[in-house]
């Protein structure tokens, strides 16, 4: 019976695109899986370098509605200015896999953060996926803010508007900005898990 169930559930994630790694997503209030990626700067990153700083991970597809609203409102890249501008460390992250849309060399990927203005501390190339599936992330953007000491504090959508209409920006409210304004004041955050909106992540 167990197996019939978890096969079923297996199935229906698959059929959502999800697959069984990234149905499994990561509990807020427990570490925030490690890991080391290229970055477009050419540097290697591992979320080990940033320890005792906040982490804010933006998973980014170039080509996605719903990631255009947030950047031609240029809702993202004040976020990424605004706190980088506070010692937060931004990492966005493309998942995308080589073929798949989306998908970014290095040299493209630092092309495209400057064409849009983006400011995040760096942009992260994760052409395998496995980062993105450790950290269950289905859609583009899907957000994470990992605490000082490593702990995941928010995952879920940027903010309550799940359209891909630039209109709604101004007045939504904003998950990411809500939970690092009270992470900063060290509160705990108020809302840590939302449902995250977007494209699927192209696997």
């Amino acid at each position: 019976m167990r197996t019939t169930l978890r096969s079923t559930l297996l199935g229906a994630f698959a059929a959502l695109g999800l697959g069984a790694a990234a149905a499994a997503a990561v509990t807020t209030g427990q570490p925030a899986p490690a890991f080391s990626l290229p970055g477009s700067d050419g540097k290697t990153h591992a979320l080990a370098d940033y320890a005792g700083k906040i982490v804010v991970l933006e998973w980014f597809n170039r080509e996605c509605p719903f990631v255009k609203k947030h950047y031609e409102s240029q809702n993202m890249q004040q976020l990424q200015r605004e706190y980088t501008g506070r010692n937060v460390v931004w990492l966005t992250v493309i998942s995308s896999a080589p073929g798949k849309q989306g998908h970014a060399t290095a040299s493209q990927a630092a092309a495209i953060a400057k064409e849009l203005g983006a400011a995040p501390t760096a942009v992260l190339l994760d052409e395998q996926g496995s980062v993105g599936r450790a950290y269950g992330a289905k859609t583009t953007p899907h957000m994470y803010v990992i605490g000082k000491d490593g702990t995941l504090l928010y995952q879920g959508a940027i903010d309550d508007d799940p359209s891909a209409q630039r209109d709604g920006v101004a007045t939504a409210k904003n998950y990411v900005r809500r939970a690092l304004d009270e992470t900063l004041a060290g509160k705990p955050v108020s809302e840590p898990v939302t449902t995250p909106y977007g494209c699927s992540v192209k696997y």
